[in-house]
């Protein structure tokens, strides 16, 4: 008996593509479209265009004294704006980080002043001070599950009430004492808060450090593993821990972060101005918001970079200054910042939604 087997259905592979031809899958990208997809490229052509604008609305900025008083104002922003930015990609934000630069300046001054310590020993106390808040505020985001914005809301009411108790309980004055006087003052003020000639033209050394901590961020979130750890916790949680990242040392460690960012402006300022004044800070953390959001990350996490923050914090130095020197009202302030801001997110936006297009 005979078996009689049916003939197997001709399978026709898929034509190979031709010589300058792709099927799709290894498509190339072209370089603009590359571009369009970096997260900091939107806000480096607000910055340029806010730059070419004040050159023209305030021919001061023109002059180098000018512009260093602009990069000035840009890095005391942008050094906090650098942890805040790597805290978003990351999936949180954190709203005590502007009383927390105060609250660092107020442990520093107030240690060395009362206790007639060397400044270095308030320095170091208050750097432990901040990375403990930082830490703190981390310990009790993953413990609990809670939303970073009520963890850091709380942190940021207790702060703001212990500035202003402590201070007056210690000094009996709202501000702390001068330290100017003291022991290690000088090379404190030298490390933090000097300044340097560059081509006739001062220049605060807090710009040296805030393109400092921006090339090392921006190595850490390209060039390493805890870069990648970053991104994928703010990506979503859950999968990253199913990978194995470590969720918990990763988001507790940029608390800490930004509690260093915190601490090293709030050395900065202490030892610029020799006091400080216990109920500074409030509203500062949403400028350091607003600066990241401005240089491409997300509030919803796992998108952005450590260079955008850069322009975003640049932006706000460019208007802060470019408004004086034109002469206008310093009350549009605010409303710049709020186009700035609102503009920024709708390029941002429009910017990825055509990378992803292409």
């Amino acid at each position: 008996m005979s078996v009689t087997r049916q003939a197997e259905p001709a399978v026709t592979p898929p034509p190979a593509p031709g010589p300058g031809q792709s099927d799709g899958r290894t498509r190339q990208r072209s370089l603009p479209v590359r571009l369009l997809a970096r997260p900091e490229v939107g806000v480096f052509l607000g910055a340029v265009a806010v730059f070419v604008f004040f050159l023209f609305a305030a021919p001061a900025v023109r002059q180098g004294g000018s512009m260093a008083t602009v990069l000035y104002q840009a890095s005391t922003i942008g050094i906090m704006a650098l942890p805040v930015a790597l805290l978003m990609i990351g999936g949180e934000f954190d709203l005590s980080a502007g009383v927390a630069v105060v609250t660092s300046a107020l442990t520093a001054s107030m240690l060395s002043y009362q206790l007639t310590m060397n400044v270095w020993a308030g320095v170091i106390v208050a750097l432990a001070v901040s990375l403990g808040v930082g830490a703190f505020n981390g310990w009790v985001l993953v413990r609990t599950g809670l939303p970073s914005f009520l963890v850091t809301l709380g942190t940021f009411l207790i702060l703001q009430g212990v500035n202003l108790a402590v201070t007056k309980l210690v000094t009996g004055n709202v501000a702390t004492d001068d330290i100017s006087d003291m022991e290690g003052f000088a090379q404190a003020k030298a490390f933090f808060a000097s300044s340097f000639d560059l081509g006739g033209v001062q220049v605060k050394i807090t710009v040296v450090w805030w393109l400092v901590f921006a090339a090392l961020a921006t190595w850490v979130l390209l060039r390493t593993k805890y870069g990648n750890w970053i991104f994928a916790v703010g990506g979503s949680r859950e999968s990253a821990r199913a990978v194995g990242v470590p969720v918990t040392f990763t988001k507790i460690t940029l608390f800490m972060l930004v509690g260093f960012g915190a601490w090293f402006v709030g050395m900065h300022q202490l030892f610029s101005f020799n006091t400080v004044q216990s109920g500074e800070g409030v509203g500062q953390e949403l400028i350091y918001i607003a600066a990241a959001v401005i240089g491409g990350c997300l509030l919803t996490g796992g998108y952005g970079s450590a260079i955008g923050p850069v322009f975003g914090a640049f932006m706000f130095g460019m208007v802060n200054q470019g408004i004086v020197y034109a002469g206008w009202n310093p009350d549009w302030f605010k409303a710049f910042l709020g186009v700035m801001l609102l503009g920024a997110v709708l390029i941002n936006l429009w910017v990825r939604r055509a990378a992803t297009r292409r």
